[in-house]
């Protein structure tokens, strides 16, 4: 069969095809919020930002008599703010090619790169999830998930905290993956080790679906130093409706010093503050963990006081409970498991679907290009421009791909260390 000239809408077909068989983190996530941008208001397109509403809570009577309670609704804004693109340059004689050669020769290896680039983005939110589980104590930058009781601290803590079952996903490290793997091949059940073995997949395990990312992100914990207590008692506060659901938490007893006592994606508990069931508001028998935010003072002043912003805020009462007391003054405050400082960690994640969410919505055909191409497939939407440099007859392809990411629920997800 004659070869085709390839134009920009061929290119563009194939792409986000590739594209959405590269993902991997990226497409565990909710994908749903595209519709949003699809609509118009008064013949107007929304812009870049959409406000998602968050879910309520409420309390339960134990009583007859009837008790009205206001709808309380959070919200947050998903802002489309980030690019991933590529560009490869063409002789009119290449572009005289099939499509099947030039998807394995140039758009495959080019969409590997955007596909991973869109992960990172979405794996880089782990920072916002206060939960974190070892299967050691404290964990090591050494330790690997190696069985399935190591594995359960991921599901246990969802399962604990009454996150809901069924769209379970878990990414895992390589050196985590296969540690995992590798322990499936001693099971007797062939249709188990016989897929660990051969093919070297995990599957399903405990209710998480589960794949292996390279790009499993690599926390490096805060340098610490001192004894941190929190400086006043009663330090909570009430819901949050602009969903960004963080406070300012005033803490004391740091070294003072002028340099960074801790980092955006530290951890920790409070002595005597547990975590409660969000249902039934009843305390559960560990402490509440919290995330340092980004907005907090990073480093201590001359007196050793550091005030943090956390997440998620401390609610003490109402439908919102989340905690089983306020921290009392001079509570003493455990960071990252009680690793040591400055302690490199590999941070697998353990989510359901709605914890985070992915957006791509397709970009503009600009004015003035003249072969432009916008293909969009399952929320996946790409742009292909190509530009003609006529003095070298070579032509110049950019590929595009616009998009957003968000954490909408940090409750809906835990950071497991291998």
């Amino acid at each position: 069969m004659a070869n085709t000239t390839l134009n920009a809408s061929i290119i563009a077909k194939a792409a986000v095809g590739i594209l959405e068989n590269e993902l991997t983190m990226a497409g565990l996530v909710y994908r749903g919020y595209e519709e949003e941008f699809d609509k118009k208001i008064n013949g107007y397109t929304v812009g870049d930002t959409i406000t998602i509403r968050k879910p309520t809570d409420f309390t339960v009577r134990n009583t007859i008599t009837s008790s009205a309670q206001d709808v309380t609704e959070g919200k947050l804004t998903l802002q489309i703010n980030k690019v991933a693109g590529v560009d490869f340059a063409f002789t009119s004689q290449q572009l005289t090619l099939n499509i099947a050669q030039l998807s394995e020769r140039v758009i495959q290896p080019a969409l590997v790169q955007v596909a991973n680039q869109i992960d990172l983005d979405v794996m880089s939110l782990y920072k916002d999830i206060p939960q974190w589980v070892s299967t050691a104590a404290p964990p090591t930058a050494t330790t690997v998930i190696d069985s399935f009781a190591k594995f359960s601290k991921g599901p246990l803590n969802l399962d604990s905290r009454a996150v809901p079952q069924g769209m379970r996903s878990g990414i895992l490290s390589p050196a985590d993956y296969w540690a995992m793997a590798g322990s499936q091949t001693a099971l007797f059940n062939n249709s188990i080790n016989g897929q660990a073995y051969r093919r070297g997949r995990i599957g399903e395990v405990g209710g998480v679906d589960t794949y292996m990312s390279q790009n499993a992100p690599v926390f490096t914990t805060g340098p610490g130093g001192g004894t941190p207590l929190v400086n006043g008692a009663s330090q909570n506060t009430t819901y949050d409706t602009t969903g960004a659901n963080t406070q300012t938490l005033i803490t004391d007893g740091w070294t003072a010093a002028a340099a960074a006592r801790v980092v955006v994606g530290d951890t920790f508990t409070i002595a005597g503050v547990f975590d409660v069931n969000p249902v039934t508001k009843a305390t559960l028998p560990f402490l509440k963990q919290f995330v340092v935010a980004p907005g907090s003072t990073l480093a201590s002043d001359g007196s050793g006081n550091l005030t943090l912003t956390i997440a998620p805020q401390i609610i003490t009462t109402g439908a919102f409970k989340n905690v089983s007391a306020a921290p009392a003054d001079n509570a003493a405050l455990t960071f990252n498991l009680g690793v040591a400082a400055s302690t490199a960690l590999t941070n697998n994640l353990m989510f359901d679907k709605n914890a985070f969410a992915l957006c791509m919505v397709p970009m503009v055909k600009p004015p003035g290009a003249v072969d432009v191409s916008r293909i969009s497939k399952n929320g996946i939407s790409v742009r292909v421009i190509p530009y003609y440099d006529g003095v070298n007859d070579k032509s110049t392809w950019r590929l595009d791909v616009l998009y957003g990411v968000q954490t909408v629920d940090r409750r809906l997800a835990v950071r497991v260390s291998g």
